[in-house]
């Protein structure tokens, strides 16, 4: 039996076996900083380089040239670290083995278990993650000087070759997408980098590219017009009245809008005692534009052919709305409002879950509001929301129940809805379907909402559809 004093006694270290002893400890110190590099580089983002290399970091040059095609230095590190590590076991079996004999090979694998897995795998890897920028920025030019030499280049370019050929042709690798951006920022604000504010500017300008016009534009039933005919006086009494600066001029109906009348003409003009003649004489031309058009290239748009205000067309040529530069610059910002504006606020909390939301609303902004995904189709509002469930102008105190959440129409005009209240639905987080609605309203037949009579619809919609908008802004015409 072999014990541990024949073994000592045994034991010789010869000059080749410090020679491959010193080969050991520098193939297991280039193992770890192979390791390292691999870790760090893989996990550097292309935006983070570029950014180290705009605060002109040591090392982000090559950083950022690096992290900008990664195929071209992996699978060379790859290479390296299995290279090393392959050598290392080798010569370890081969010295556990004249050292200790018959024990070498169960001393030679604890030895590596313990020296590759530790020193040369955890111990930089763990660092690389705790230290992502330094460790990325050591790294990168002793990785980018070893895959420029000539022999490690050829090889790491045959194996590029061979994995596109078993793993399919080469893609070009997709930017960061709206959704990275969005994480990115909530991220950033979950750790104190930037304000709550910040955070939602970011994400304002980042939807801002998605919102087309329809989205944001005043609906033709909001607008405030005159027709050509009327007298410039008469015209400056339906701007005053109104509010604004900037009024679409139509000649026979809405639909044929000529341009704008701005008060500031019409002022000129009564002053110079031309307040009996027709407004036409002082129309402007208007800027038309497609319902569909993206605002952020309305808004590049408007400052180029520098107005502040356009009339919106739909598909058939008919007047859909209109939209001010304000209107634009409020889905940046959040609503503009100034000492004359008197406005609803758009959502109102009345307590126990219960809202009172504006029907201009838009789907998506009540969906932020509840936590929730209610139905998305062909509206993009809260009140064409409720049109498209019930498929029918509702009358106050009407509701709909969809997903968790009751829609009621709690204010009616004519054929439109003004304000909806948004309850939990009666028989999950609510009343029981039998209990009262909202300010009296019951499941089927009790007063409706501010004491309509009601005729509650109990239909339970819960289809979606595609697509989602956000509310135009409130207001009916151009401001000055």
């Amino acid at each position: 039996m072999v014990t541990a004093t024949s073994m000592l006694a045994s034991f010789r270290f010869s000059g080749t076996d410090a020679v491959l002893v010193a080969v050991v400890v520098v193939l297991l110190a280039a193992s770890a900083v192979l390791a390292l590099s691999e870790t760090s580089l893989v996990r550097m983002s292309r935006v983070k380089a570029l950014a180290l290399e705009d605060e002109k970091r040591r090392g982000a040059r090559q950083l950022a040239r690096l992290v900008d095609h990664p195929e071209r230095f992996l699978n060379a590190v790859l290479l390296l670290v299995l290279v090393c590590q392959l050598v290392v076991a080798t010569l370890v079996g081969l010295l556990a083995d004249e050292w200790f004999g018959a024990w070498g090979v169960a001393v030679g694998t604890l030895f590596e278990v313990v020296a590759i897995f530790v020193l040369a795998e955890a111990i930089p890897k763990n660092w690389a993650v705790r230290n992502p920028e330094r460790s990325a920025l050591l790294a990168a030019p002793l990785v980018l000087a070893v895959v420029r030499f000539p022999p490690i280049r050829w090889l790491s370019a045959a194996l590029v070759g061979l994995a596109n050929a078993l793993t399919g042709p080469h893609r070009d690798r997709g930017g960061v997408s709206e959704s990275e951006l969005l994480a990115m920022a909530d991220v950033a604000m979950e750790e104190r980098v930037i304000e709550t504010e910040e955070r939602a500017f970011i994400h304002s300008i980042i939807e801002f590219g998605d919102t087309v016009v329809r989205e944001v534009m005043v609906p033709r039933p909001d607008m405030r017009s005159v027709e050509v005919t009327l007298t410039v006086s008469e015209a400056l009494g339906v701007a005053m009245d109104a509010g604004f600066s900037r009024l679409p001029a139509y000649e026979g109906n809405i639909d044929d809008v000529l341009g704008f009348a701005y008060v500031k003409d019409l002022v000129k003009a009564e002053r110079a005692g031309r307040g009996d003649e027709p407004v036409r004489g002082f129309v402007r031309p208007g800027f038309f534009v497609p319902e569909t058009k993206r605002v952020s290239s309305l808004l590049r748009d408007m400052q180029q052919r520098q107005v502040h205000v356009a009339l919106v067309v739909d598909e058939y040529g008919g007047t859909a709305g209109m939209v001010t530069l304000e209107d634009l610059i409020e889905e940046l910002v959040g609503e503009i409002v100034d000492e004359f504006d008197v406005e609803e606020p758009p959502s109102v909390s009345l307590g126990d879950g219960v809202l009172s939301v504006s029907a201009r609303l838009a789907v998506d902004e009540l969906n932020e509001l509840l936590g929730a995904e209610l139905p998305s189709g062909s509206w993009d509002t809260v009140g064409g929301l409720v049109y498209g469930l019930l498929g029918k102008v509702p009358v106050q105190g009407e509701w709909v129940d969809v997903d968790d959440y009751r829609l009621l129409a709690e204010r009616v005009q004519g054929n439109r809805i003004s304000r909806v209240r948004v309850l939990p639905r009666p028989g999950r987080d609510g009343p029981g379907g039998s209990g009262p609605g909202s300010d009296g309203a019951t499941g089927g037949s009790g007063p409706g909402s501010d004491g309509a009579a009601g005729g509650g619809s109990t239909r339970d919609a819960t289809s979606s559809g595609s697509g989602s908008g956000r509310a135009g802004a409130a207001g009916a015409g151009g401001r000055g």
